[in-house]
């Protein structure tokens, strides 16, 4: 990655800051792209004392001009786009039942719509630059699995998977490959607090491992993807959870 310019939407917690960091170590140059500052400018310093280099920039993936801006700026900055990890998204829960036109048009408008206007505002510069790598956070759920109240979260990670694959198929010519990341349960800050320790480990037991991911499990099959030993990988996604969907029940994954 020495040389490398990679954009992370979304980079400044979770599974995004890890990405972050993952590309830091790896000597990339890495625009942490967020809406809070004081989180943004945690990441950087991070990346900075362990010898990286970063900056950030505060933008939201569904405005279409804050987009544009952040590749202008990262190009500004850096000279070029070599890889975008488009990881921004949100995954607030609401039953069927009770929810709203609003509801879904947020998740509409921040996962689906905001895949689409991240990547538009980077290829230019790959287009140009005859280079890209375009690495896409999907989600086992909506694509192989379902839950309760996540039907509108679901949808937009569906639809982001038949996006992952139209966009490989433009993007091909240009020597750009576009895949994507799959997490199952990964322990993040906002999981661990959002559904507490007993969905933990009733999860857990229901995974083959035995235990939920760890966001530099995402990182590093993300920091794969957008290798040069990834070239002839395009139009893929990459199921990252520890076997989660492979058992048949939860009693199989006990066997």
């Amino acid at each position: 990655m020495k040389d490398k310019v990679v954009i992370v939407t979304g980079g400044s917690k979770g599974i995004g800051r890890s990405i972050s960091e993952v590309f830091g170590k790896e000597d990339a140059k890495v625009l942490v792209v967020a809406r809070n500052e004081n989180e943004a400018k945690d990441v950087v310093n991070s990346i900075k004392n362990s010898g990286g280099e970063a900056s950030y920039f505060l933008g939201d993936v569904s405005k279409k001009e804050d987009m544009e801006n952040m590749a202008k700026t990262c190009v500004e900055r850096y000279g070029k786009i070599d890889i975008l990890c488009h990881n921004a998204g949100i995954f607030p829960e609401t039953k069927l039942e009770e929810m709203t036109i609003e509801d879904w048009d947020l998740l509409m408008n921040v996962n689906l719509k905001g895949t689409f206007l991240a990547v538009k505002s980077c290829m230019n510069n790959m287009i140009e630059n005859k280079y890209g790598k375009i690495v896409i956070t999907s989600s086992i759920t909506g694509t192989k699995t379902g839950i309760a109240g996540l039907a509108h979260y679901a949808a937009t990670k569906g639809g982001v998977n038949g996006f992952i694959i139209n966009a490989a198929v433009e993007l091909a010519k240009y020597n750009i490959n576009v895949n994507g990341v799959a997490p199952g349960n990964i322990l993040t800050e906002g999981m661990e607090s959002q559904l507490g320790p007993e969905y933990i480990k009733a999860q857990s037991e229901a995974i083959p491992m035995g235990r939920m991911g760890s966001p530099e499990n995402i990182a590093y099959a993300a920091l794969f993807l957008a290798s040069d030993e990834a070239e002839y990988i395009t139009g893929q996604t990459i199921i990252v959870d520890g076997g989660q969907i492979l058992p048949e029940s939860q009693f199989a994954a006990k066997w």
